[in-house]
């Protein structure tokens, strides 16, 4: 490969051999060492770093859109990459959503976490199988609503993200059961970086608004909302504290099966009752 001298910025055939010099020549001037340029960044395997250590932060797992999302990257370049360390064992899919692999755990000391996160997602499958519906786990962390997991099947569908579920709080149930464990000044603090905005003729209309809303729910009770995120969607969660850490549990079903919904909250709530304990510590995670 040619080498380019950096004072001049001419090119030279590198050396094959040894060359005899038949007359002596007057020495070249001394010529100052130059800085050896930067090994050059493999750029392929610094996105896939990024895809990685994105997968790691999500304890329940995260689709590709989110990941893609997250880490900036193209959506056909995450699936590529995201494909590829699924093959080599170091992401794996289920139901949509990308874990850390065996070959990921095996570089850390992650192993117990990933095994207190497992905890979770057994659950909620079991849960959208005995109940029937789409399962949601969501905490508030950092001022942020997190979507940490969810768990549904083909016939039983969870509900499109198609607006940023950060953003739209004030819209779902989910967002709606975290802001009602907040205290006054976190709700407002909260609202004012995601102020409410009408995202369906049902959301509600202004901060103001919400923030009454929020007043009178009652503590522990299921929250409800009807077609407020999504038309043709109703959704109730139900409220979990564990330490400080403000989380829920939620469902949603099609609106042609409204009258399903508060029944369906009660034994979701009934059963994270029941497992709570167990749960405590995956769940704070």
């Amino acid at each position: 490969m040619a080498t380019v001298d950096t004072a001049s910025g001419e090119a030279h055939a590198p050396l094959t051999g040894t060359r005899t010099v038949t007359f002596p020549r007057a020495p070249a001037p001394a010529v100052p060492e130059q800085p050896q340029p930067a090994t050059t960044l493999i750029g392929s395997v610094q996105r896939a770093m990024r895809l990685l250590e994105c997968v790691a932060e999500h304890e329940c797992g995260a689709p590709a859109k989110q990941l893609a999302r997250e880490t900036g990257l193209a959506l056909p370049t995450a699936y590529h990459l995201l494909r590829t360390l699924v093959h080599e064992g170091y992401l794996r899919r289920d139901k949509g959503l990308f874990f850390l692999g065996e070959a990921a755990e095996r570089l850390s000391s992650t192993g117990a976490a990933q095994k207190r996160r497992s905890t979770v997602v057994d659950a909620l499958a079991h849960w959208r199988d005995s109940i029937g519906v789409p399962v949601y786990y969501a905490v508030y962390r950092d001022g942020e609503i997190e979507v940490m997991c969810v768990s549904d099947t083909p016939g039983n569908p969870a509900v499109e993200e198609w607006a940023d579920f950060r953003e739209t709080g004030h819209a779902h149930a989910i967002g709606q059961c975290l802001l009602s464990q907040l205290d006054v000044e976190a709700r407002r603090d909260h609202l004012s970086r995601y102020p409410v905005q009408s995202i369906t003729p049902y959301t509600v209309r202004d901060n103001l608004t919400l923030l009454r809303r929020l007043e009178r729910m009652r503590r522990m009770q299921p929250v409800t909302e009807r077609q407020e995120y999504a038309l043709g969607t109703v959704c109730a969660a139900i409220p979990i504290t564990v330490g400080t850490t403000a989380a829920t549990m939620a469902l949603s079903l099609p609106v042609h099966q409204e009258d399903r919904l508060l029944l369906a909250a009660q034994r979701l709530q009934s059963e994270v009752g029941r497992k709570l304990g167990s749960l405590a510590l995956s769940i704070s995670i």
